[in-house]
């Protein structure tokens, strides 16, 4: 268990550098920041196959293996990162956030294990709710969510990716258990080469155009954001992620999915220089102790 929720920990404190790249980037586009975080991640572990195949000992999935990568791929890395780069780029940062930091609250109640009373949940549940309304509380009278229609266009996108990597969370971490012959960092070796596919896709959809990329001024900064992104929030993180799915329930690594928040909040907040208030840092005490509720209900 100690693994597990070091390794789930972890795989927020990456996801939260998400939250920062639309703010760090405004001047890149949605599908860019899509698209160059997810080829990153798939040429990263496009090279991890081909080096293991050079050494003799590659695996490459099956058919069944491949299309269960394309499909969990779309619904945890792409799908639900265009939605969520949609969902910042309509309404800020904050709000969205707050949106995906109610993941854990859902893969929870989806993914709790027959053994397990509610009654046995329920701080978990409560403390973890009651950070959520306070941060939404706080923020909307600090004034940081956008306006009119921005605004719900950002929340109902919001809403979109909340339900896409709730589905993934509860899929994946069942997929991993039905085939315990393939490790995690093979399978996040497969879901990255997937995502790549998929943000290949999605930019000859959009039309992307490379040589208008690489004329913007930042372009470098951009490569830069591409790679932390793409390596460290969506490689790394999957790893680290795999190894807490496979180690505990899918409600109690639901959980501590709300860490990603709390590390997206802190990012934020240190980007935009700005302290949080006094009831921003209650919710994610809040935040904290309803993990912590969470653990001892599964021991």
């Amino acid at each position: 268990m100690a693994t597990g929720l070091a390794a789930g920990l972890g795989a927020g404190a990456f996801w939260g550098t998400t939250f920062v790249a639309p703010l760090v980037l405004p001047e890149f586009g949605t599908v860019d920041l899509t698209v160059g975080r997810f080829l990153a991640c798939g040429l990263l572990s496009l090279a991890l196959l081909l080096w293991a195949a050079l050494r003799g000992d590659a695996r490459w999935p099956t058919a069944p293996q491949a299309w269960a990568a394309l499909g969990l791929s779309l619904l945890g890395y792409t799908g639900y990162y265009l939605l969520l780069v949609l969902a910042i780029q309509a309404a800020g940062a904050a709000l969205p956030v707050l949106i995906i930091g109610t993941i854990p609250l859902w893969v929870m109640l989806l993914g709790k294990p027959q053994r397990l009373r509610w009654r046995a949940l329920l701080p978990g549940l409560l403390l973890t709710a009651a950070g959520i309304a306070l941060m939404v509380r706080a923020s909307a009278h600090g004034g940081e969510a956008g306006a009119g229609s921005d605004l719900w266009r950002g929340v109902s996108f919001a809403l979109l990716a909340t339900a896409s990597w709730t589905a993934y969370g509860l899929l994946n971490a069942r997929w991993l258990a039905r085939h315990p012959e393939v490790n995690s960092t093979l399978w996040a070796n497969w879901l990255g080469v997937a995502a790549g596919l998929g943000a290949l896709g999605i930019a000859a959809v959009a039309g992307s155009a490379p040589a208008g990329l690489i004329a913007q001024p930042r372009f470098g900064l951009f490569v830069a954001v591409c790679l932390v992104t793409g390596i460290g929030a969506a490689w790394v993180a999957s790893v680290l992620w795999n190894m807490a799915s496979r180690r505990l329930s899918p409600s109690l690594a639901g959980q501590l999915i709300v860490s990603e928040t709390v590390f997206g909040l802190l990012y934020t907040f240190a980007w935009n220089g700005q302290w949080p208030a006094a009831a921003q840092w209650l919710a994610c005490a809040l935040f904290v102790l309803g993990i912590l509720a969470s653990i001892r209900a599964h021991r």
